[in-house]
């Protein structure tokens, strides 16, 4: 599936709020599932030493969906393609590289 395909598909299940500022509600749902994200990683080390069973691995990837579709969201609300932000994303990190600036702190490395 290509990112804009699922970009559209996923507006089709959209029943967010309609508020002023459309990209709030997306941008919380976003930090919200990020955060599950991270909670099911400590849950697999706090209670499976730190192995990751398909069990975990499923609870993962609804997590990490849910993550999709909020970022979708956020994309459809701020008039973005999810195609453009990815392949954006990916030329950022490749011009990184290239000047040796993938490790280190900074937004504009």
């Amino acid at each position: 599936m290509e990112f804009n395909e699922y970009q559209k598909l996923a507006k089709q299940t959209n029943i967010s709020p309609m508020i002023r500022d459309s990209f709030v509600y997306p941008t919380l749902g976003l930090v919200s599932e990020a955060g599950e994200v991270a909670g099911k990683v400590k849950k697999i080390y706090r209670d499976n030493d730190g192995v990751l069973d398909n069990e975990r691995k499923e609870m993962l990837k609804k997590e990490i969906g849910d993550v999709l579709w909020y970022t979708a969201q956020l994309c459809t609300d701020l008039d973005l393609s999810l195609d453009d932000v990815a392949k954006a994303n990916i030329d950022w990190l490749a011009g990184r590289k290239e000047r040796g600036t993938i490790k280190g702190d900074g937004d504009n490395r």
